[in-house]
């Protein structure tokens, strides 16, 4: 993970580019890999999790509408996220990380379910959707940190 945070950093670092996190089921693990690693202060604006509903609404202004439409384990949900982190920041590029770790799940949200967005000033939003599987809460979490951070790496393309 050190390799591409690093990547990520000096990247950003280079096109002036800052970055703000907002994180749900990895709780706070993106965020952690960008600032384990020395001068990151200068890419790293903020990173918020918001693990509950009420959190993803008050900080980061996902519509309650959208979580009662669609839960929070889905791609609007993750859209507003990353979207709303944008907006709440001072951040040119925002990661938005919202699934389900496990244990547990259901038949239409399945454990390691987990939605993506990519928000950056200027392109339109991305989101999407990725089924690691029921691999345990804590490969989730990882698996989930990855992509987040190798989607961060290729917004820089």
């Amino acid at each position: 993970m050190t390799d591409i945070a690093t990547q990520i950093l000096e990247g950003y670092r280079a096109a002036g580019l800052r970055i703000t996190i907002a994180e749900s089921c990895t709780g706070g693990m993106v965020a952690a890999a960008l600032t384990d690693l020395a001068g990151s202060s200068e890419v790293f604006e903020r990173g918020t999790v918001t693990y509950s509903n009420a959190a993803k609404t008050d900080l980061i202004g996902v519509k309650p509408a959208t979580l009662a439409a669609h839960g929070a384990v889905s791609e609007p949900v993750a859209r507003e996220m990353a979207q709303g982190a944008l907006a709440a920041s001072r951040a040119d590029v925002a990661v938005s990380v919202t699934g389900i770790a496990g244990p547990g799940g259901s038949e239409f949200k399945p454990e390691g379910r987990v939605c993506f967005g990519l928000a950056r000033h200027g392109f339109d939003t991305r989101v999407e959707t990725v089924e690691f599987g029921a691999l345990g809460r804590a490969a989730v979490r990882k698996a989930a940190t990855d992509y987040a951070l190798a989607m961060l790496l290729a917004a820089l393309d």
